[in-house]
């Protein structure tokens, strides 16, 4: 398809509160900014805390009767999401791409989270209760209860917002909870279709409830008494903030937030496609603008110049620019803000005495008033640097030499983050020693693939608490009760 016959009109967003569809709010309006041009091309309303009391006594209300929902009836409804995100797609990737300015024509996201939708519909009915006690181990059966906690309030980010809505709502609402769910205002139509989709698969009202709205709603959301815990993914900053809220309630909280992974390239691996892999997953795709990429890629002394002109090489050849344009890989970072930090950051890596091998500037041209910067690749980067430690959330990548395998540990695990890891090696045994080493919630041997939903994601450090994804990432959502009977 052509550029200029694509639909490049936006969805009128609303605040969704149980069956209602309210087109303002008491937090004001958005002007939403179209990072490919620069230009508002939309105004959304925002929740504040009016909106946010009243969708959390909603989804308090209708919890009552979800609780008691039979298993199956949820799996059918997540099944029957499933299948609109499937029927969805095309729609799905366009009005994603008008959220943040990604290309995303081969609908991938949307597989992704019909997907996820799939697998925790498959968990309804297989939660089980564990007896851990009998009469012969002292006059009491014992056994346990996963119960649903009640109102869960789910904060998310802008980076890929139909995939965090599928990697927390079907786990909540297959659990037997309801939610309360405020996107990011910089990314407001994918929710919008979304929920529009919820109620077509016959979800009861109030049992997912969607709120636009700005870090003052959010607060409102993680505050309220009824809210019983916590779901959020973004960065450390508003993550420390949350645990401030919680702490005096102990209210529990999910937190994925950010990364600064490492890519370790060992000399006995396919050093060309281990390159060309972690270029396109750092400085490529999305244009850098995701927390699991291997951003610091770590190639072994003797391979060193070899990869880091591979990745010369591959940065060079990617095509940036109109993300609804055939073979655009990379379009725009988020914002005029996301912007003027990652070229900063640039600039200052150059002063650090990084050697930069490609990119490293904004774009001009057809694309001077978007938000478009260069793929850029930096070689000989101080471990102990800012670009080495500091996530840039942007499309730059990091390379570093070493020499050992236990020199290789040293520098990855060298960071305050510990989200996702990538070993490249044909030696099996040194890929398993190094897996186990590196202190990350994940570890990718060989151009895995990340975010596969039957297996858990959630980092430790400042990377977050918690797991999506997998048995733990419903279970994160069922407090588990222990009960006695006297013999």
């Amino acid at each position: 398809m052509a550029a200029m016959t694509v639909d490049r009109t936006p969805p009128k967003v609303g605040l969704r509160i149980g069956d209602q569809r309210l087109t303002s709010g008491s937090g004001g309006e958005h002007g939403h900014v179209n990072p490919c041009t620069g230009k508002v091309d939309a105004t959304i309303p925002l929740a504040g805390k009016v909106e946010v009391d009243r969708a959390v006594e909603v989804a308090h209300e209708a919890f009552q009767s979800w609780r008691a929902t039979r298993p199956a009836t949820r799996r059918q409804l997540l099944l029957r999401l499933a299948d609109l995100l499937d029927a969805n797609s095309a729609e799905l990737s366009r009005i994603g791409t008008l959220d943040n300015g990604m290309p995303n024509a081969s609908g991938v996201m949307p597989a992704f989270s019909a997907e996820w939708t799939r697998y925790y519909a498959g968990w309804c009915d297989k939660l089980s209760s564990d007896v851990v006690g009998s009469l012969a181990d002292g006059g009491a059966f014992s056994y346990t209860i996963g119960q649903p906690y009640g109102v869960i309030g789910a904060i998310i980010t802008w980076n890929a917002p139909l995939l965090s809505l599928a990697m927390k709502i079907p786990a909540v609402v297959a659990a037997g909870n309801t939610v309360v769910i405020k996107p990011s205002e910089a990314t407001p139509f994918t929710g919008e279709l979304y929920m529009d989709l919820v109620a077509d698969a016959g979800f009861p009202s109030g049992v997912i409830n969607m709120l636009p709205g700005t870090a003052s709603a959010g607060q409102a959301l993680v505050d309220h008494p009824l809210v019983k815990k916590v779901s959020f993914t973004g960065g450390p900053v508003t993550a420390r903030r949350i645990l401030a809220s919680c702490a005096d309630s102990m209210k529990p909280v999910v937190l994925e937030l950010g990364g600064k992974s490492a890519n370790l390239i060992f000399d006995d691996a396919d050093v060309p496609s281990a390159a060309s892999l972690g270029t396109a997953l750092s400085c490529g795709m999305m244009s850098g603008q995701s927390c699991n990429f291997g951003t610091r890629m770590l190639v072994q002394s003797s391979v060193y110049e070899e990869a880091v002109s591979r990745a010369k090489a591959v940065a060079e050849s990617f095509k940036v620019g109109d993300p609804f344009e055939p073979g655009v890989l990379a379009g725009p970072v988020i914002s005029e803000a996301a912007l003027t930090r990652v070229l900063g950051m640039v600039e200052r890596a150059k002063v650090d005495g990084a050697r930069l091998v490609a990119g490293g500037n904004r774009l001009g041209g057809d694309l001077s008033d978007g938000f478009y910067i260069e793929p850029t690749v930096f070689a000989d980067v101080d471990p102990d640097s800012e670009l080495a430690q500091t996530e840039v959330f942007g499309p730059v990548l990091a390379i570093i030499p070493f020499e050992t395998e236990q020199e290789a540990i040293q520098i990855a695990n060298n960071s305050q983050y510990g989200l996702s890891g990538y070993v490249q090696t044909a030696d099996l045994r040194r890929a398993l020693r190094v897996a186990e080493a590196l202190d990350t919630g994940e570890v990718m041997i060989n151009g895995a693939p990340n975010l596969m939903v039957n297996r858990p994601y959630g980092g430790f450090g400042v990377s977050g608490v918690g797991k999506e994804g997998g048995r733990h990432g419903i279970e994160e959502f069922l407090r588990v009760k222990g009960v006695g009977i006297a013999g």
